[in-house]
Parts: C-alpha cells; structure tokens; sequence
C-alpha cells in the first residue's frame, strides 16, 4: 500500500533500492578520511560508489530536495551535509524554500505561538 504525501517524498523500498549508491558513499563518511577524500576529488569519489547521473548533480548542487529526489535518505544525507558545514536549520530552509534566515524566524514565531 503506498501512501501519498502532499509535497513529501516517501523512503520507501523503491527508493531505498534507488539510492542505494548514494546512501552507501553518505555512510562512509562516518571515517574522517573518506570525508576528506571526497572534499579532494567529489567527481573520482562519486564514481568509486557507482552513483548515477541524477545523485551525482545532486550531490554537486548541493540541494537536499534533489538529493531526497534521488533516493537519498535523510538520516545519510545528514553526514554529507555536515561536510559543508549544514546544519539541519540550513537543510529546513531549503526544503521550505526560505532562507535560512526567514526558516529561524519562522521557528521562533511557532515557539512563541506555544
């Protein structure tokens, strides 16, 4: 039974075996000397994990949402983002399409309304 979430994509089967490759070279950044080998050669590091067109502009760009798109799961994702210095109120505003900024803003004015 699949369900249908307005503006969300599911991890599911399907895109767990989808972003496979993806979520693999993520979890490899748990060792420091992966991350920095990534930093030195993204495109040589993306190709050692077999990741498709799609993941790897995803990767390049940089955007959660492409990167969920592709098959990425979140809690993966998470370690790639860490590289560039994200942090989960960077990756909020992306997925909201605010800035950063107006993301902490909105935040604290749902904090207040508690």
């Amino acid at each position: 039974m699949s369900k249908t979430i307005p503006g969300t994509t599911p991890f599911d089967g399907d895109a767990a075996q989808k972003g496979y490759a993806l979520n693999k070279m993520c979890f490899s950044f748990n060792h420091k000397a992966n991350r920095d080998a990534f930093v030195a050669d993204p495109e040589a590091y993306m190709q050692q994990y077999g990741l498709n067109e799609q993941q790897a502009e995803a990767i390049r760009s940089k955007q959660v949402l492409a990167l969920i798109a592709a098959g990425g799961n979140a809690y993966y994702l998470a370690k790639f983002a860490g590289i560039f210095g994200l942090d989960m109120q960077d990756i909020g505003a992306q997925q909201t399409g605010m800035t950063k900024d107006q993301f902490k803003a909105k935040l604290v004015a749902a904090n207040e309304q508690c």
